[in-house]
């Protein structure tokens, strides 16, 4: 009896993990970036057009991703909304670094996640250039407020599951009397 109900645990917790990935499968996205701001200088515009796609393939019409820009080193983040563009899926932005340094740029698809991208050097602003204000949304929670993970934690949670599961069994298998009854 002790057998057959580990066999039980097992198969639902089986059933539960294999159920999180296709529960949450629906919901990721991908973001490539029409360029990269190596090389700009602070004050000027960084005119990056971003295209989302969900699953790597649909063009995700309908969301509102922004773009959020951090200095190392502990400046505060600024983020920088975007507007759809006439192509289905591809969204721009005006971003303006204030200031000289390596800067961290992050895009919220506003679908499913947060995208990281490598570190920009930003240079020097140009002999007599005023930087401009941008125009930022401040972002509450810091750069890595936002999109969710949720495929990462379903995932985790799947992973959770099996582990239990299969403590359980091992735990259930080495219970004194738990083996099969003999009549002697």
């Amino acid at each position: 009896m002790t057998r057959r109900l580990a066999v039980a645990v097992t198969m639902a917790m089986a059933g539960i993990s294999l159920a999180a990935g296709p529960a949450s499968a629906g919901g990721w996205a991908t973001v490539g970036l029409d360029s990269v701001p190596d090389g700009i200088r602070a004050g000027e515009p960084w005119v990056v057009r971003l295209t989302i796609l969900q699953h790597g393939r649909t063009p995700l019409e309908g969301i509102r991703p922004t773009v959020a820009v951090s200095k190392t080193g502990g400046a505060a983040a600024r983020t920088f909304s975007t507007t759809p563009t006439e192509q289905p899926g591809v969204y721009q932005a005006s971003i303006v670094f204030p200031s000289a340094g390596t800067w961290r740029y992050v895009v919220d698809d506003d679908f499913s996640a947060t995208h990281s991208f490598r570190p920009a050097r930003v240079a020097p602003a140009a002999a007599n250039a005023k930087v401009p204000l941008a125009a930022a949304i401040p972002r509450a929670g810091g750069e890595d407020a936002g999109g969710g993970g949720s495929l990462g934690l379903a995932l985790a949670a799947a992973l959770a599951a099996g582990l239990i599961a299969a403590g359980l069994v091992v735990l259930l298998q080495r219970r004194p009397g738990s083996g099969p009854a003999t009549n002697g």
